[in-house]
């Protein structure tokens, strides 16, 4: 198909250059045009998670997740139960 287009190219009699022609021109679909704010990184604006990049929240967030699963779980039971074992008296020797 590119070589069908470049011989057709080339073939014709048009003033301008023919391959000109085939290059698309991507005026202004460029990542030049800003929609929004700009993200920044999270330790440059700690206080606006709004205006984080969004693998900088998804990192906090699970941090912030993580230590609240922990601390649950430390909080209300995760830790080991003690076991008391009551040792019986040794009986007293016979005389």
């Amino acid at each position: 198909m590119a070589s069908r287009l470049l011989a057709a190219a080339a073939s014709s009699s048009s003033s301008s250059s023919p391959l000109a022609r085939l290059i698309s021109r991507r005026r202004l679909a460029g990542a030049a045009d800003h929609h929004g704010s700009t993200k920044v990184n999270m330790w440059q604006e700690p206080m606006n998670p709004g205006n984080w990049k969004e693998e900088h929240f998804v990192l906090a967030s699970l941090a912030m997740w993580g230590c609240i699963v922990y601390g649950g779980l430390k909080a209300f039971g995760g830790g080991k139960k003690e076991v008391k074992t009551e040792v019986a008296p040794a009986p007293a020797p016979a005389h």
